[in-house]
């Protein structure tokens, strides 16, 4: 099991590089996270949804994602309550109190995954949550600790030196943790190192004698790699591209992987936008997805972006809204039943002539078609709960599996749709871009870069493999 001294720490790259050189190996590999907390998610090939680290894990391994990979998902909808997803599907939603109660419940779901996965492949490389010294979660825990206690396994703990302050957080995790707890771990990484190796060893000499644990690697710093996000939104690269591209950062974002081959395009500059930034001018304006549609609509009015999107299409830009940002889009959004937060109506941007129920049933599915305002075929997923209807998707943008989806202005300058993932295949990448006015010849594949970077991640962890296969926990 990979631990990390803190959320970001790498945890999730580590067990991508392992399952990658692992499936190198011809050995039976999958990854497993007991509980995720993210608004980054993956439809599965069994029809469900787990966090979006663990379908990139998969990919490493060479699988296709399943549910049994991440049994328990979180998607917050406020700073104090989340949707609980079990074995893929909604089960509730709860606050965090509820929460702490269901636990005991949710670790029984984790543990069905873990012994059929068990049953299925040779070895289990398991993610933690966060860290394991968070003392107010120790309590029923099933993310970390609590979960390497049930199945009794081993773990590495994984701190970012680029942080600063690694051995500070190494030695204060252990401090934190019981005896038990303490012998489980068998070794440290440090991630994303960069300088001269030779002035570090005085400090793995010290932690070592320190802890009497030994450092099983220390991985570079990688630049480049285009890997999908857990849920923290990396800093896009700014003034490569001519082309600007702005994506507002609503507090309940989801699925801003959505953006990824955005990034990797030499003729964009992607700009992310969070509260209180000034909103500069655009070729561009994407709406991305939203655990909480109604709330982060009223967050986009308290930013101006209402006039700043009003001043954009004035002067011809384009815009396009994805799931949560496709709702927006039209006169209101309604959610009768309190699925997002309080019941009533909420008036949205008035741009394109629709409508909107957010209803209980929440639709996933992976989706293949193609483009209506080019020749190309597209690949993507829906995750939403809620339903559009309204005289514009009687212009639809894509037909997708033999049906339309999404929406076109009269005037061509606004587009909406529920698909995920819409800029993944190179084709419809290039065809979006060319109708937002983009001219290139430039086509970024970034489904092959992210093998790439899993290669790169892998060939850069050879030497923790190596020390994995010497090193036993001390119970054994």
């Amino acid at each position: 099991m990979i631990q990390g001294t803190t959320s970001d720490a790498g945890k999730s790259t580590v067990v991508a590089a392992l399952c990658r050189l692992l499936k190198r190996q011809g050995i039976r590999v999958t990854p497993f996270k007991p509980q995720n907390m993210a608004l980054n998610s993956a439809v599965t090939s069994d029809g469900g949804e787990i966090g979006r680290a663990q379908a990139l894990q998969a990919q490493a391994a060479g699988l296709d994602p399943h549910t049994d990979m991440n049994p328990v998902l979180l998607k917050p909808s406020s700073d104090t309550g989340a949707q609980v997803i079990i074995h893929g599907k909604v089960r509730a939603d709860m606050n965090a109190r509820d929460y702490h109660q269901y636990k005991t419940i949710a670790m029984q779901a984790v543990l069905e995954s873990h012994q059929r996965l068990l049953s299925s492949y040779d070895t289990i490389i398991v993610e933690g949550a966060g860290s394991p010294a968070e003392i107010n979660l120790r309590d029923r825990d099933i993310a970390n600790m609590g979960f390497a206690e049930a199945v009794n396994c081993a773990v590495i703990l994984v701190a970012d030196i680029d942080r600063g302050g690694v051995f500070a957080h190494f030695v204060g995790t252990l401090a934190c943790l019981s005896q038990s707890e303490r012998d489980r771990i068998i070794g440290f990484v440090i991630n994303r190192f960069r300088g001269d190796i030779s002035l570090l060893e005085p400090g793995l000499a010290w932690l070592e004698k320190q802890t009497g644990k030994p450092v099983l690697a220390v991985l570079p710093y990688l630049h480049g790699l285009y890997l999908d996000a857990e849920d923290a939104i990396q800093p896009a690269q700014t003034g490569n591209g001519k082309f600007r591209v702005l994506v507002p950062v609503f507090p309940r974002i989801s699925n801003h992987t959505d953006f990824d081959a955005l990034r990797a395009h030499p003729a964009v500059d992607l700009r992310f936008i969070g509260p209180d930034q000034e909103i500069p001018a655009a070729d561009l304006i994407i709406l991305p997805g939203s655990k909480n549609t109604r709330a982060d609509l009223e967050w986009l009015t308290f930013q101006g972006w209402r006039s700043a999107i009003t001043r954009h299409l004035r002067y011809g830009g384009k815009l396009i809204g994805i799931c949560g940002g496709y709702q927006m889009l039209g006169h209101n959004v309604a959610d009768p039943h309190g699925i997002e937060g309080a019941t009533g109506v909420t008036s949205a941007l008035g741009l394109l002539d629709m409508r909107t129920t957010i209803t209980p049933t929440k639709r996933l599915a992976q989706v293949h078609g193609r483009c209506t305002f080019g020749n190309a075929l597209v690949t993507g997923y829906e995750i939403h709960m809620g339903m559009s209807h309204g005289a514009a998707l009687g212009r639809p943008a894509f037909i997708l599996d033999g049906c339309p989806e999404g929406a076109f202005s009269d005037d061509d300058l606004i587009m909406g749709t529920y698909l995920h993932g819409l800029f993944d295949a190179p084709d419809a990448c290039a065809a979006l871009l060319r109708w937002a006015g983009l001219v290139s010849d430039v086509r970024v594949d970034i489904l092959q870069l992210r093998e790439q970077s899993l290669d790169r991640i892998a060939d850069a962890s050879v030497t923790l493999l190596e020390q994995l296969y010497y090193t036993k926990p001390s119970w054994q």
